[in-house]
């Protein structure tokens, strides 16, 4: 009995080890962050590096571009602001250096868009926007945890309602196309260790 027990939490423990994830990391400069109390808008930002487990892929390959939903808290240029959940975040590729062409990821915000103000040494000001994400993936895989941050520098003054995207970092976990692979062995394996135990 006990070994049919310890078969039987081998054969879950399978494929949950298969549950690893890769990580897809993105890097944009430039484009125009414009926005009021109706939210932020993104546009004309350049896709210049996509990290993976494989390598890193670098030069003009895409474009990234975001709407976020309304404020819901806070002030635009002087405070943390948290903007709602919903908004647009698309990020295209367009084929240079092996890069997907077309949409690479689809998506909204999936929980509350933070707009956070830091007055540096020098007295200028950074801006960052941090919010997760939730989409589609190029190969039709369904995400749900994507983290966006962008850095935002306005120099002396505050946001005014426009400024230029100084950079910005998308991560995007990608399930590993072998994880049904294994949760598949490891139920197979489960049958048979219970067909064996039915004809004994």
């Amino acid at each position: 009995m006990k070994r049919i027990v310890l078969l039987f939490l081998l054969a879950l423990a399978l494929p949950m080890a298969a549950f690893a994830n890769n990580s897809v990391d993105f890097a944009n400069v430039g484009g125009t962050l414009s926005g009021s109390s109706a939210g932020l808008t993104m546009s004309g930002s350049t896709l210049v590096a996509m990290q993976t487990s494989g390598g890193i892929l670098t030069g003009n390959l895409g474009t990234l571009a975001f709407s976020t939903a309304g404020l819901s808290s806070g002030n635009l240029q002087t405070g943390t602001t948290t903007f709602m959940a919903g908004g647009t975040f698309t990020i295209t590729g367009n084929g240079t250096n092996g890069i997907h062409n077309g949409v690479i990821f689809s998506g909204t915000f999936s929980g509350p868009v933070k707009w956070t103000v830091i007055k540096l040494a020098n007295g200028t000001h950074n801006y960052t926007l941090r919010g997760a994400l939730k989409g589609t993936w190029y190969t039709g895989e369904t995400m749900d945890g994507a983290t966006v941050q962008l850095t935002i520098n306005t120099g002396l003054g505050f946001f005014s309602g426009t400024t230029t995207i100084s950079g910005g970092s998308t991560n995007i976990v990608v399930p590993e196309p072998g994880s049904l692979t294994l949760l598949g062995t490891g139920l197979v394996g489960l049958a048979g260790i219970v067909r064996r135990k039915l004809k004994a």
